[in-house]
C-alpha cells in the first residue's frame, strides 16, 4: 500500500490579482514542474499552522491563511498526496525562492501556460474558473 502524504499549498494573490507560482528545482521530486508553494503537514500541526511554517521556511515571508480553496487526492507512482490548497495573502516580507528555481506572479487566465505538477492541476482549473 502506498503512503499517503498530507500537503498544504498556498494560493497567494497580490494586489494586482496575480497568483504566486513556484517552479520546482531540478533536485526535487517532479523536477521543473510548477506548483503552489507549501509542504508536508507535521503530525502535531493543523493545516493553517503547517502552511504558515512552510511559507516562512520556503519563501522567507509571513502569510495570513484565510480559507481552504481546494482539496484533492492524487496518486503518483510511489505515493499518494492529499493536497489541500489554502487561500492566503502576504502580511510581511517579499517571497524569496529558497527551495524553488524561480517564483513568478501570473494572472489566472495565464496559469494554464505552465506545466503544473499533476496534484496542483485541480486547484489551477478552479482558479481559472473563478474569472
Amino acid at each position: 500500500m502506498k503512503k499517503t502524504i498530507t500537503v498544504v499549498a498556498a494560493i497567494i494573490e497580490n494586489e494586482k490579482n496575480e497568483i504566486l507560482c513556484a517552479l520546482r528545482s531540478p533536485s526535487m521530486t517532479l523536477p521543473n514542474m510548477w506548483e503552489f508553494p507549501g509542504g508536508k503537514v507535521e503530525n502535531d500541526e493543523d493545516l493553517f499552522t503547517a502552511l504558515k511554517r512552510e511559507i516562512d521556511e520556503e519563501l522567507q515571508c509571513q502569510i495570513e491563511a484565510t480559507a481552504i480553496f481546494n482539496n484533492n487526492t492524487h496518486e503518483y507512482e510511489t505515493f499518494t498526496i492529499n493536497l489541500i490548497s489554502i487561500k492566503a495573502k502576504i502580511i510581511r516580507g517579499t517571497p524569496v525562492p529558497n527551495e524553488h528555481s524561480t517564483l513568478i506572479w501570473l494572472k489566472r487566465e495565464n496559469l494554464s501556460s505552465l506545466k503544473w505538477a499533476p496534484a496542483d492541476i485541480p486547484a489551477v482549473e478552479q482558479l481559472i474558473g473563478e474569472n
